[in-house]
């Protein structure tokens, strides 16, 4: 992924990803996507990462969007399915996932943002949807309409102007806000809150969130129940009532 993003995985298990070209606001480029797929597939292969951290580098940008010059050049219409790295949608991941925003999300920057699991938000952040200021569309924002209410949805995708970091909390559309410097920190306490939780418990709880999203209430509660087996029947579903009992910690093994 050369330097276009960086990857780091700590020892607590999780990953953080950066995307590294602030000069063009981390602005979806070639190398960037390039390197996100493979930053995505490296945590996805790593037995002990359990969460993702995405961020941007600089002060000024999460991700201003696509590479409006690269589309120019290839005079692109509809862009290719697998054009863009995107959690959960072109990358197969099966582990929660956080937003850093740091600065601007527009358009490319927030769909980017709203593929991730959660999103905590700089103070400063801005997001917008702005394809129709450039004669674009944005079919990926279909899913907000589970996040944030219908005509707020309407208003932000039609009219292409940003909105705060707050009015963005204030939404439901981000979960935690931090000033700037601590953005990084706040997105690792989080990550950490889950990091607690048993992996297995974790994965069942993630997968019965989007389950919900995209089934009726019966086909859903039907489904979470399969999904759920594999994590009641570990060890760890023993472990936990045992810490609990014996007041210590518990010691999670993952299976």
């Amino acid at each position: 992924m050369a330097d276009a993003v960086l990857f780091e995985g700590r020892n607590d298990g999780i990953a953080i990803i950066t995307l590294n070209q602030p000069a063009t606001r981390n602005a979806l480029s070639r190398e960037i996507r390039a390197g996100l797929f493979e930053a995505w597939q490296q945590f996805e292969r790593s037995e002990n990462l359990r969460i993702a951290i995405l961020t941007g580098a600089g002060d000024n940008a999460f991700c201003a969007g696509g590479d409006l010059k690269e589309m120019v050049e290839t005079g692109m219409k509809v862009p290719p399915r697998d054009m863009f790295p995107l959690p959960y949608d072109t990358i197969e991941l099966s582990k929660p996932t956080i937003a850093a925003v740091n600065g601007v999300a527009y358009a490319g920057g927030w769909m980017i943002a709203q593929a991730c699991d959660l999103c905590v938000a700089s103070t400063s952040a801005r997001f917008a949807v702005t394809e129709v200021k450039v004669g674009r569309s944005s079919p990926w924002a279909a899913p907000l309409i589970h996040m944030i209410p219908q005509r707020i949805m309407m208003e932000i995708l039609l009219t292409g102007k940003p909105i705060t970091a707050q009015r963005a909390y204030e939404i439901g559309l981000v979960n935690r806000l931090a000033e700037p410097e601590q953005l990084l920190d706040t997105a690792i306490a989080l990550a950490q809150e889950i990091l607690d939780g048993a992996p297995l418990s974790v994965r069942a709880a993630r997968e019965t969130v989007m389950l919900s999203t995209e089934m009726g209430r019966s086909a859903a509660l039907q489904a979470a129940r399969h999904a759920s087996e594999y994590c009641y029947n570990s060890s760890d579903a023993q472990e936990g009532p045992s810490a609990f009992a014996e007041k210590r910690r518990p010691h999670w093994k993952g299976q």
